[in-house]
């Protein structure tokens, strides 16, 4: 496909993409499927592993639980546990560094979607080497490909968020630079996510909270990202990105976790207990992960960045109350009501299907406020903050989370508008409170 610009002397053509592709970690989903990690450890073949885990999971017994698996298996292992919630490049490399001490031929995550990140570079350094920064991706690091797969990778989410399991992404922070940004390769996909409902019973209701919103946002983003035929065909296969736009496929996996948040979200909120809400929204999260694990994400994340980079004087209900950070699905939703006001008019038809999808009923005279108005219905049922003033920033702080946004440039391709400096600073604008 391609199109001119017409009225110009020398016709300028660009030439769009016409091809997707759907790439998909295994899923093992089920009450009881922790059990079954022995039986894939020796499926892989593997002899010899680094589980990483949350410590925080002592307290539940998890992690004996889980080694008690690995070890009925027959498959040594070491454990590293230095998990910094929102991973920096210093955790990382401490990380990097106790893997380089115990060479193995795979890795297993236990935990949350820090500690399935911090599993992937682990995975990545031990096979390629090099600088974490080296990896980052542009234009704040070197984004380099690594150059052939890495080992395998089981995961065992224990919230029902991040949907780090099925995705291509790492994310770090880099507090010198007060920016959040990421290593995204195909390669960094997990090999199996093991999904088990009863790994989520002991998250508290503040954690489950920004969890979810985050599952809501990876997939409504994704829905409504600028469709994959409207991007420019990359000079080969290997140039295509991880994240592609919105096609087909990904829509069927976005618009079922939409519906899942819908329902589930305030119950799992609610109810620890309630295995049923809180299983469905784990899998929520890894559905949500593979359809933007293939469209992509743009402007709410690309905000979130430098929102949780900042400042970290926040405190969470839920997390550690002695370390001030603003967790990730907190920072992505507060700009979400603005931000798909903004994106309205690209695809009227998406944003009131995913408003519908969200509330779980038909909307009568739908229209741009539909969308942000069921967001912010789901952020106070949920006991969300009302946006980034209650995170700690001001109008004074607008400009530097603009620059922070604007250098996600992977992210902002994928929005379904042009996106400038001037259409952030509006939606940070509405943002400072949305209610």
């Amino acid at each position: 496909m391609v199109i001119g610009n017409a009225g110009t002397s020398e016709e300028t053509v660009t030439e769009f993409e016409s091809v997707f592709t759907l790439e998909a970690t295994q899923l093992k989903f089920g009450a009881g499927a922790a059990e079954e990690l022995g039986w894939e450890l020796n499926r892989l073949g593997l002899a010899r592993v680094i589980l990483v885990a949350d410590p925080r999971l002592h307290e539940f017994g998890l992690i004996d639980r889980i080694e008690a698996i690995i070890a009925k298996a027959g498959v040594a292992f070491r454990r590293f546990e230095a998990i910094r919630v929102e991973p920096t490049i210093e955790s990382l490399a401490r990380a990097v560094d106790f893997c380089a001490e115990h060479p193995a031929d795979g890795f297993v995550a236990l935990g949350g979607g820090s500690t399935i990140d911090t599993a992937k570079v682990c995975n990545l350094m031990s096979v390629h080497g090099g600088r974490i920064m080296d990896y980052v991706n542009p234009p704040i690091g070197g984004g380099k490909k690594p150059p052939a797969p890495l080992q395998p990778l089981i995961c065992l989410p224990t919230t029902s968020g991040s949907g780090s399991e099925a995705t291509t992404v790492a994310i770090l922070d880099i507090p010198e630079l007060r920016v959040k940004t990421g290593i995204s390769h195909r390669y960094l996909r997990p090999t199996l996510a093991i999904v088990d409902p009863e790994l989520a019973r002991s998250t508290p209701a503040g954690v489950t909270a920004s969890a979810g919103l985050d599952v809501f946002c990876h997939a409504v983003e994704s829905y409504l990202s600028k469709p994959f035929n409207q991007r420019p065909r990359p000079n080969t296969p290997d140039e295509r990105p991880p994240y592609q736009g919105s096609n087909p496929v990904a829509d069927i996996w976005s618009r079922q976790a939409i519906a899942f948040s819908g329902r589930f979200l305030r119950r799992a909120v609610a109810d620890g207990g309630d295995t049923e809400a809180r299983g469905t929204m784990m899998l929520a999260a890894t559905m949500a992960g593979i359809g933007f694990g293939t469209a992509g994400v743009h402007i709410p994340h690309s905000c979130a960045y430098p929102i949780a980079g900042i400042r970290h004087s926040y405190h969470a209900p839920g997390y550690a109350p002695d370390h001030g950070f603003v967790p990730h699905g907190y920072s992505v939703i507060v700009t979400a009501p603005a931000a798909f006001r903004y994106t309205y008019d690209a695809a009227p038809e998406k944003h009131i299907a995913a408003a519908e999808l969200l509330l779980g009923c038909p909307v009568e005279n739908p229209g741009p406020e539909t969308l942000p108005a069921a967001i912010v219905a789901l952020m106070r049922d949920v006991g969300a903050p009302s946006g980034i003033a209650a995170l700690g920033y001001d109008e004074t702080d607008i400009p530097a989370i603009v620059a922070g946004a604007m250098r996600q440039t992977r992210l902002l391709a994928g929005a379904p508008k042009p996106v400038t400096a001037g259409v952030l600073e509006t939606i940070l604008l509405e943002s400072l409170q949305n209610w």
